[in-house]
């Protein structure tokens, strides 16, 4: 059974890729138990902006003390000990694990500006990273700010990037874009790699006891693969970018789906969290029972076979499939009043 996909330019064994699970690739030695276990590549936890701003407020501040220059904006970021590492330990990080797998390592940053992306990008090539996944997590508040200004910014970090290093960049998006399709041709050409399908804004939560704002992490369920899946479809056979599918592949059953929508990869998440790495064994299993008992020798075969352009009824994915699925659904019983 042939497994063997690519993406962003790389030759990869399967299309499973454990993505960006602090908890788990935060330790270098379950990189090795990834790789073991059948991961094809690894992405590794994020980089975020605010620790390199940390950073540079903290030398600001060593340089500067005594002096009434020290910017109070200091304050507003969190304490460095809620960062689990530093720049420094995550450049040294990529270069860890480059030592200890075989498989591809990519590596993520997530940023919030400009400046904040090009420099560090380059540090994390010089480190030794196979590919760098830009992982763009902004909430736009300021009712000032035009969709279009948004959008723009997208754009120039991708554009700003590719100025800077020479390896494979995939950007990681949310579908919070007023059309998705015209913003996916925008990053095709400035020439990005592959699109992740789609990050997941962690919602906070409200504590009506203390009266606080609380974070409050929910891993994805399979209902959560339905919106990338959709969107791969969509995209499939009409950007040149590679789609990566990530949200809600919990099985082998999933990883599948997202193939035949027209994905290069799906990474996975939530269900090692849940299950324990090794649960990639499992997935993979099942891919190949399925593709066995269904004849096919490849994942390329699979590969956009259910991709809007490969369906012979391409409003599946349009809005009449909502009005479908609407008339279709036939509430029990018991729902229904005396």
């Amino acid at each position: 059974m042939d497994l063997t996909t690519t993406y962003l330019g790389l030759k990869l064994k399967s299309p499973l890729v454990p993505s960006a699970a602090a908890p788990l690739s935060e330790n270098i030695d379950n990189l090795k138990i990834m790789e073991d276990s059948g991961a094809a590549a690894v992405v590794l936890h994020s980089i975020f902006e605010e620790q390199l701003t940390q950073e540079e407020y903290e030398l600001h501040h060593h340089l500067s003390y005594g002096t009434e220059s020290f910017p109070e904006a200091l304050s507003y970021f969190p304490e460095p000990e809620t960062f689990h590492v530093g720049p420094e330990e995550y450049l040294e990080h990529i270069r860890k694990a480059k030592e200890m797998v075989d498989i591809p390592v990519i590596a993520s940053l997530n940023g919030s500006t400009l400046g904040g992306w090009t420099h560090f990008a380059k540090l994390m090539q010089e480190a030794g990273a196979d590919a760098l996944e830009l992982n763009i997590y902004n909430i736009p508040t300021d009712p000032n700010v035009t969709a279009e200004e948004i959008e723009e910014s997208y754009v120039e970090v991708v554009r700003s990037v590719k100025s800077e290093v020479s390896i494979p960049i995939a950007l990681k998006l949310s579908p919070f874009f007023t059309n998705m399709a015209n913003m996916a041709k925008r990053f095709d050409a400035v020439e990005v790699n592959g699109l992740v399908l789609f990050n997941r804004f962690y919602q906070p939560d409200i504590d009506i006891d203390e009266l606080v704002v609380r974070p409050n992490i929910l891993l994805s369920t399979p209902q959560a693969s339905r919106l990338p899946m959709r969107w791969i479809a969509i995209l499939y056979g009409r950007v040149h970018a590679d789609l990566a599918a990530t949200s809600g592949v919990q099985k082998g059953r999933d990883a599948l789906k997202m193939l035949m929508a027209g994905a290069k990869v799906t990474q996975v998440c939530s269900a090692l969290l849940r299950h324990g790495i090794p649960y990639l064994r499992t997935m993979e299993e099942e891919m190949c029972h399925w593709m066995e008992e269904h004849e096919y020798e490849s994942v390329r075969q699979m590969q956009g076979s259910m991709s809007q352009i490969n369906c012979e009824d391409e409003s599946g994915f349009e809005r009449v499939q909502y009005m479908k699925g609407v008339q279709s659904y036939q509430p029990d019983s018991f729902a229904f009043a005396p």
